[in-house]
């Protein structure tokens, strides 16, 4: 073969050995799966905190949706039957009253007007214009599957929720009722290890709550 037929081929031979080199080291990334630990861990807290059916939680909540926010203070009083969710203004101002009961649901504003509808998603949305999931939001801030206090953890299959864990089994995040939960940070409330910032996300809200406070923690 002649050098300048050499000297044209040369390039192409090493770009084509650059080629498979690049096809041989390009492997795709592999999540690793969780330890046999960690997921004993993860089933020691989720028994731990299963016993948890009422609290006291004082912090803040932000919203975004659809191009409007809301952010101020948040107190809520949590029992296996009822909730009492009272949201204020940055300046401390209430904003609204939420209360449900085993037999209806009320959202009163700041000017005293009450309003009622058959779940909490839908009055927030009509009254608030953002919906706050509080059919699973209970167990979701306290970094558990919505369901897994009052089911046994059998029924609880994947496909009714996905979730990941940390090396302590505390949750990471958690796929449920379509709304994706980021746990960012646990703090130890009363000797349980409990969420102090949350991220909560769905098609059309952004919910972040930051805990400031656990307290009257314990079974009914």
């Amino acid at each position: 073969m002649s050098a300048v037929k050499m000297l044209f081929r040369t390039p192409w031979l090493l770009l084509g050995s650059l080629s498979l080199l690049q096809a041989c080291t390009a492997v795709p990334s592999v999540k690793p799966a969780p330890s046999n630990a960690s997921q004993l861990l993860n089933q020691a807290h989720l028994t731990q905190i299963a016993n948890i059916q009422r609290f006291s939680l004082k912090g803040r909540i932000g919203v975004q949706t659809q191009g409007k926010g809301f952010s101020g203070g948040l107190y809520w009083q949590h029992d296996a039957n009822t909730d009492d969710i009272a949201l204020y203004s940055p300046l401390g101002g209430q904003v609204a009253d939420i209360k449900k009961s085993a037999e209806q649901i009320t959202l009163t504003d700041a000017n005293g007007k009450s309003f009622s509808a058959d779940d909490a998603e839908t009055l927030t949305q009509s009254t608030l214009g953002w919906q706050l999931p509080l059919t699973g939001l209970a167990d979701w801030s306290l970094g558990r599957p919505a369901g897994s206090a009052t089911q046994d953890s059998t029924l609880l299959s994947s496909t009714l929720y996905n979730s990941t864990w940390d090396e302590r089994g505390l949750l990471t995040t958690l796929h449920q009722h379509g709304w994706k939960i980021e746990y960012q940070n646990y703090s130890e409330q009363n000797g349980y290890l409990l969420p102090s910032k949350i991220l909560l996300k769905s098609d059309q809200v952004n919910l972040k709550v930051l805990v400031e406070t656990w307290d009257n923690l314990g079974s009914q």
